[in-house]
């Protein structure tokens, strides 16, 4: 009898082929059942499909569809996937737990502050509006700095990575025409004194009349400067606001009296344009006093030529990067000192 015979007759008896049905043999295989028909297939990437389908399966129902036989091997195989899944499981839930609860902190911090702020409103007797300003703001500042306190956050790193972080933050201040020919070093001691703002839709960075007392670094939104003679320009992300301040304080060196630098209490560089924001606005700011600080510090560096000669050339009616406020003199009465 050929070979071929001989396969074609096991193949048409019941008895032989028994062990291919879940219903003959099946008690015996354990939970190997589904495994031996998988053996007679010779496609080896059906065979990997369905074998990461199975491990993946038996993982999430923790082996609650295997029964195993009495073979000690495979009853321990089973309880090591069972285990195994329960230890994904833990690690699962407590993953999720860990979420909530700091998802919940995060609720529990900005409801605090909520309420605190409420009592402070409610104790200062504020109008309706104010109050609704007062909301819009806090809410707009918790969704931009998420609760995080960027300034002691920084203070707790390393000094390199401090000075690090802030030229990355802050690599748009070269943009300014001045900025640009400084060292790294004055951009550094700079960049230590910017501190993060937030303005809601409506509030004005610079009105008509007031003061000139910090440049504002737009990081993102949308500004609108309105001039005396009703020239609108816009102002976006990347622009500077207050930028001739930098000028103000370079043509107004503190002097020297009793020991003490002070500055001569004649003029003040006073705005003649309104900045109004048109969006929710985020930004950095550098306050006058900073921004004097930084000039007397480095006076020698800005006394160069070429400082001198941006300075000189500096286009405030073209708009460096901002339709900028020019300078006015407040009446002697107004100076402040």
């Amino acid at each position: 009898m050929s070979k071929t015979s001989l396969w074609h007759n096991w193949k048409n008896n019941t008895v032989a082929t028994a062990c291919f049905n879940e219903d003959g043999f099946g008690d015996g295989y354990g939970i190997f059942v589904k495994a031996v028909n998988l053996t007679a297939q010779h496609d080896v990437f059906k065979r990997y499909i369905y074998s990461s389908f199975w491990g993946f399966q038996q993982i999430s129902t923790l082996t609650g569809n295997l029964v195993p036989s009495y073979y000690v091997p495979e009853v321990i195989f089973t309880k090591a996937i069972l285990g195994s899944g329960l230890l994904l499981f833990a690690l699962l839930i407590g993953n999720i737990q860990n979420i909530l609860q700091a998802l919940g902190r995060r609720k529990l911090e900005m409801s605090l502050r909520r309420r605190d702020v409420e009592q402070w409103m409610s104790h200062r007797g504020l109008e309706d509006d104010l109050r609704r300003r007062v909301r819009q703001a806090e809410r707009y500042n918790w969704a931009a700095t998420r609760g995080v306190n960027e300034e002691m956050l920084l203070e707790n790193l390393p000094e390199d990575l401090q000075r690090d972080i802030r030229r990355h933050l802050f690599t748009y201040i070269k943009k300014v025409q001045i900025f640009a020919l400084l060292d790294e070093h004055i951009l550094d001691a700079i960049c230590e004194r910017l501190r993060p703002k937030t303005y809601i839709k409506g509030s004005k960075i610079l009105y008509d009349g007031g003061l000139v007392e910090k440049m504002v670094f737009i990081v993102r939104g949308k500004l609108e400067s309105v001039g005396e003679d009703g020239i609108r320009a816009p102002l976006y992300e990347g622009s500077v606001c207050g930028e001739e301040l930098m000028t103000w304080c370079l043509e107004h060196p503190l002097a020297s009296k009793g020991g003490r630098k002070s500055r001569i209490p004649r003029q003040k560089l006073v705005s003649n344009r309104t900045v109004c924001c048109l969006t929710n606005v985020e930004a950095f700011s550098l306050r006058a006093a900073d921004l004097e600080e930084v000039t007397g510090l480095f006076a020698r560096f800005f006394r160069s030529p070429r400082v001198l000669g941006a300075i000189s050339d500096a286009p405030f009616c073209e708009n460096l990067l901002c339709s900028a406020p020019v300078m006015k003199k407040l009446p002697k009465e107004q100076s402040f000192s």
